[in-house]
């Protein structure tokens, strides 16, 4: 099946996740919004779990590809992580999967697919790839750190200034998961964060 296909399953089932609960969410209504036969939808993800599976992990991805922006503007180091903070925030906000992936809080509305990996038999290497292990949100703030350090240490950059832009990186990301759980006042994450860095070595 061509990936285009896929991303419109995955979207149908996106959009039918915002409008009812995961477990009223019928798969031959997401293959008839993606103009596939049930058949096709089943090919691709094998079962219901699957693709919820391969939906949760899109949305890590691009949460992940909206990181990597972040990181990568314009700016110092200290307004990159503010950057990556504020999308942390607003992805949340906007992506109940996100929102739960990060947290690790699953309400009754959506699926909760086991993080550890399932045994696959799947021919489609996307979805084999989706039913690997699925990022706790232990591992999201690991992978969002250690990218964070990857991009703004640059190299040559010596151990001890490495260490403490490890440790700037992973408070920039575990303030604005405290964000995402109770949502600041004004100023928002951005404040938080630049007042919080501004006391770290730069």
């Amino acid at each position: 099946m061509m990936p285009a296909a896929r991303e419109s399953l995955l979207d149908a089932a996106y959009t039918a996740l915002a409008r009812r609960p995961w477990s009223a969410v019928r798969m031959v209504d997401v293959a008839a919004a993606a103009g596939v036969s049930r058949q096709t939808l089943y090919n691709e993800f094998g079962s219901k779990e699957g693709l919820a599976r391969a939906l949760v992990r899109r949305e890590a991805d691009g949460y992940l590809v909206g990181v990597e922006r972040a990181l990568t503007a314009h700016g110092d180091a200290r307004e990159r992580l503010t950057a990556t903070a504020e999308w942390t925030t607003a992805s949340a906000r906007e992506n109940s999967l996100v929102r739960a992936m990060l947290t690790g809080c699953w309400s009754e509305r959506l699926p909760s697919p086991t993080l550890s990996a399932v045994p696959s038999s799947s021919a489609v290497p996307a979805q084999r790839r989706a039913d690997g292990p699925l990022p706790s949100p232990g591992d999201f703030v690991a992978l969002v750190r250690d990218r964070a350090v990857t991009v703004l240490a640059g190299p040559g950059v010596h151990k001890s200034d490495a260490a403490d832009l490890a440790r700037s990186c992973e408070l920039a990301v575990r303030l604005a998961l405290s964000c995402v759980a109770a949502p600041p006042g004004e100023g928002g994450v951005a404040d938080l964060v630049r007042s919080a860095l501004h006391r770290q070595p730069a």
